[in-house]
């Protein structure tokens, strides 16, 4: 199950490089953030097949419900609850604010993720 994979692991840091570039960069109304979220389910689920093994369906349906549970911590205002609303890490990583578009970026960025699986495109 625990296996390195150099092609994973690439785009794994080609998308981390990308998704810093846009926060830092894109505040705009579209690609920060959508195309963001769309990434991100892209990002963690290379990230985790650079390591594991395992069925390409079951990842991404494990990354995506990943990705509604951090959401719904977002929901339920997680940071606030934990007294971190003002630490700019947790607020970065766990996010602030719910949204429906988020969880269907996060469904599109599953999609893209399988598709590209099905047809085996590789680096």
């Amino acid at each position: 199950m625990l296996k390195f994979n150099k092609n994973y692991f690439g785009l794994t840091i080609l998308l981390f490089i990308v998704e810093v570039l846009i926060a830092l960069f894109l505040h705009d109304n579209f690609v920060r953030p959508y195309m963001g979220d769309v990434l991100v389910v892209i990002l963690i689920y290379c990230f985790v097949k650079s390591f594991l093994d395992m069925p390409e369906f079951v990842l991404a349906i494990g990354v995506l419900l990943f990705a509604f549970a951090i959401e719904f911590l977002q929901y339920i205002r997680i940071l606030n609850v934990l007294g971190l609303e003002k630490s700019e890490l947790m607020r970065t990583v766990i996010g602030t604010s719910f949204a429906w578009f988020d969880m269907l970026a996060y469904v599109v960025g599953t999609g893209i993720v399988l598709m590209a699986e099905r047809n085996q495109i590789r680096v």
